[in-house]
């Protein structure tokens, strides 16, 4: 890793290197749509389920 770059991130004020971390994180973090369509549906179930008075 070039130190340079480091050292750069590092002089940045805090509010900035949150900003850099959420770029550098999201740019890893690929969503999955099939796990997306799970949790939508399980949501939607629970939904259901509390509105008909099945769940408290």
């Amino acid at each position: 890793m070039n130190q340079s770059l480091i050292d750069d991130v590092l002089q940045l004020s805090l509010p900035d290197r949150l900003k850099l971390l959420d770029v550098i994180y999201f740019s890893l973090e690929k969503p999955n749509e099939a796990i997306d369509n799970i949790w939508y549906d399980e949501a939607e179930r629970r939904l259901s389920a509390f509105e008909s008075g099945r769940v408290k």
